[in-house]
C-alpha cells in the first residue's frame, strides 16, 4: 500500500478445531506476539446441549495482518475467511486540512488576546478562542480514532468444535426411553385431536343416515 494511502482493514475467519478453547488461546498468543491486542474474548465449554466454542476480536498491526492470519489458519480447518479494505484517504486528508486551519486560527486568537488593549476586545477574542479550541479538540480526537483504525486492523476469529451434538439423537438408554415416551404421547395426542375434529362430522352423518332410514320405512309402509 502506498505511504499516502490510508485503509481500514477488517476481517473475519471461522475455523473448526478439535479443541476450540485451546485454539482460541493459541490465536490470542499469536496476536500478542505480532504486537496486537485482544479487545473481546469469549469461551464456551462443551455441555449436554452445545459444543465447545471460542471467539476473539483482535486488533493487529496492519503490516502484520497477513502473516498473523496465515498462522491462525494452521490452528484448524478454515470454513470461511473474509477481508474488507475501506479506503479512508480522503477523509484522513480532510481532517488534516481542517485541523491545520483551526490550529492557525487558534494561534492568531491567542496572539490577539496577548495584544488586546481593552476588555471588550479581550472578551471577544477569548470567546472565539474557546469555540475554535473546542472544534480543534474534536477534530483531533476524530483523527486519532481514525489513525487507530488504520494502524490496527480488526479481525474477528471464531473457533467451533468439529464434532456436533444432534439434539434429536438420544445420548444414552434413559434418554432413548424418554424420547420414545414423548413420541408415543405425541402420537396418541394427535389421534385424540383427530377424533375430536371428526366428531361433529360424524354426528351430521348419523343424522343424515337416520333421516334416510326413516324415509325408506315410510315408503315401505305406504306401499303395504
Amino acid at each position: 500500500m502506498p505511504a499516502d494511502r490510508k485503509e481500514i482493514v477488517t476481517g473475519q475467519v471461522s475455523i473448526v478445531a478439535e479443541d476450540p478453547i485451546a485454539a482460541g488461546r493459541s490465536a490470542a498468543e499469536t496476536v500478542t506476539t505480532a504486537g496486537g491486542r485482544i479487545d473481546n474474548r469469549t469461551e464456551s465449554p462443551e455441555n449436554d446441549e452445545t459444543t465447545a466454542s471460542s471467539s476473539l476480536t483482535a486488533r493487529i498491526p496492519a503490516d502484520e495482518l497477513d502473516a498473523t492470519v496465515d498462522a491462525i489458519r494452521n490452528l484448524g480447518e478454515v470454513t470461511s475467511l473474509s477481508v474488507t479494505r475501506d479506503d479512508v484517504t480522503m477523509q484522513y486528508q480532510d481532517l488534516d486540512a481542517r485541523i491545520s486551519a483551526l490550529q492557525a486560527s487558534v494561534d492568531r486568537l491567542r496572539a490577539l488576546i496577548a495584544a488586546a488593549s481593552n476588555t471588550a476586545d479581550l472578551i471577544e477574542a477569548e470567546s472565539a478562542l474557546s469555540s475554535r479550541q473546542g472544534e480543534l479538540d474534536s477534530l483531533v480526537s476524530q483523527k486519532n480514532y481514525l489513525a487507530d483504525q488504520i494502524d490496527l486492523s480488526t479481525l474477528t476469529i471464531d473457533f467451533a468444535s468439529e464434532k456436533g451434538v444432534d439434539p434429536a439423537t438420544p445420548s444414552n438408554f434413559w434418554d432413548a426411553v424418554v424420547s420414545g415416551w414423548h413420541s408415543s404421547t405425541a402420537a396418541v395426542g394427535g389421534g385424540v385431536l383427530l377424533i375430536g375434529a371428526a366428531l361433529p362430522w360424524l354426528a351430521v352423518l348419523v343424522a343424515i343416515a337416520a333421516a334416510v332410514y326413516g324415509l325408506v320405512r315410510l315408503r315401505r309402509r305406504s306401499r303395504s
